[in-house]
C-alpha cells in the first residue's frame, strides 16, 4: 500500500511539472503569435501611408511643374511611334516560318 502512495505521489508531481511546462510553453507561443500579429498589423499600415504617398506624389499637377522645370515637354505627335516601327521592335523569333 506504501508502494502505491508513493507511486501516486510520485505521479502527481510528474503530471504538475508536466503541466507548469505546458503552461509556460503556450504562453510563450501565445506571445510569440502577437508578436507575430503586431508586426503584421504594422506592415499593413506602412502600405496604406505608403499607397497614400504615392498616389500624393504621383499626382499630374505635381509632376507637371517638376518635369517642365527639367525642360521635359509633353510629346509630340511626331515622337509617337508608328505601327512599322513597332514591327521593327518585335523579336523576330516570334515572326518565325512554322510557328
Amino acid at each position: 500500500m506504501r508502494l502505491l502512495n508513493l507511486a501516486a505521489f510520485c505521479f502527481v508531481i510528474t503530471s504538475a511539472l508536466f503541466l507548469y511546462g505546458l503552461n509556460y510553453e503556450t504562453r510563450r507561443l501565445e506571445a510569440d503569435v502577437m508578436a507575430h500579429e503586431r508586426a503584421v498589423q504594422k506592415a499593413r499600415s506602412d502600405i496604406s501611408v505608403l499607397k497614400a504617398e504615392r498616389g500624393h506624389l504621383s499626382r499630374p499637377e505635381r509632376i507637371d511643374p517638376l518635369a517642365r522645370r527639367l525642360g521635359l515637354a509633353p510629346p509630340t505627335i511626331e515622337q509617337l511611334p508608328t505601327s512599322e516601327s513597332l514591327a521593327d521592335l518585335q523579336d523576330p523569333a516570334i515572326h518565325a516560318p512554322g510557328r
